[in-house]
């Protein structure tokens, strides 16, 4: 409740109370309200959320409501049916409404002539499928290249495999399909470590390339960085011993293998991606 003068008299003018009305969560009709009222005064307005309003039982409810509390309703409302019901009853009980929504799905529909989904809550599955995405990333760069074993029980896919032969790549590539990934390279010194080996056999894969591709991916890799291309990293030889080695521990593993040697990323991906789509319908 403020005080205004008016006409050199002082009156006391009541806040209405705003009714956020939405059929999904009601963040968007929230927003409005808080964004128009603070043009205003001060003082807070009550603001009521009124989410997942599906029916006209409930529309018909909340409308009375304001009513009897001289309230308003700002609603964002997709389905076609209830805006105009909400409209109709609004207009029947002298209640003032705005509809936020509409005049813009409208105005699209119009112009382009596209029609809407009208599916309530679209924006959050999207918000949602934007931080999945954004974790996966964070995960991959965590534990890439054996960083950090612990990870690899929290893994949705492990890659495992030599030097050289797109782990990395693949783990962003797959974290942007909202696909956690660790990676693991198999060096015949060094012990994978003994997490990889409690790891499920179906969440392991396995990278292999021909030895004269691997040579020349390596070969030009220590040009970029300024070395000798007749370094052991390239040799053939010793190439032929690192991806022997790789394939006894992914023997160990029994995971699935994978020859990358003419495969783009997307291509390898999508592989990876068809393998896991029917390990989860194959749990389910």
């Amino acid at each position: 409740m403020i005080w205004q003068r008016a006409k050199g008299a002082i009156i006391i003018a009541k806040l209405p109370i705003i009714y956020a009305v939405s059929d999904s969560i009601g963040e968007t009709a929230e927003s409005v309200v808080k964004a128009t009222t603070s043009q205003f005064v001060q003082e807070k307005f009550d603001v009521i959320r009124v989410p997942y309003v599906k029916d006209k039982a409930q529309v018909e409810k909340v409308i009375e409501e304001a009513r009897e509390n001289h309230g308003i309703i700002c609603y964002t409302v997709v389905s076609p049916e209830l805006r105009e019901h909400i409209a109709q009853k609004a207009l029947e009980h002298d209640v003032e409404v705005v509809d936020v929504l509409g005049p813009m799905l409208k105005a699209i529909e119009k112009t382009s002539g596209l029609l809407p989904k009208n599916q309530a809550g679209l924006i959050h599955a999207l918000d949602h499928e934007y931080f999945k995405r954004v974790e996966a990333v964070e995960f991959a760069v965590k534990y890439d290249d054996g960083k950090n074993p612990l990870g690899l029980a929290k893994a949705d896919v492990v890659i495992i495999g030599v030097s050289r032969t797109s782990k990395t790549p693949l783990s962003m590539y797959l974290a942007h399909k909202q696909i956690k990934v660790a990676n693991v390279p198999l060096v015949p010194e060094i012990m994978p470590p003994e997490e990889l080996f409690k790891v499920p056999s179906h969440k392991i894969i396995g990278l292999l390339i021909d030895p004269f591709k691997l040579n020349e991916i390596r070969s030009e890799r220590l040009k970029t960085m300024g070395l000798h291309d007749g370094a052991a990293y390239a040799d053939v030889k010793r190439i032929n011993e690192e991806l022997e080695y790789a394939k006894g521990i992914m023997r160990r593993l029994h995971c699935t293998i994978i020859n990358v040697s003419n495969r783009a990323i997307e291509e390898t991906a999508g592989m990876i991606l068809e393998y896991v789509q029917k390990n989860k319908e194959r749990r389910h």
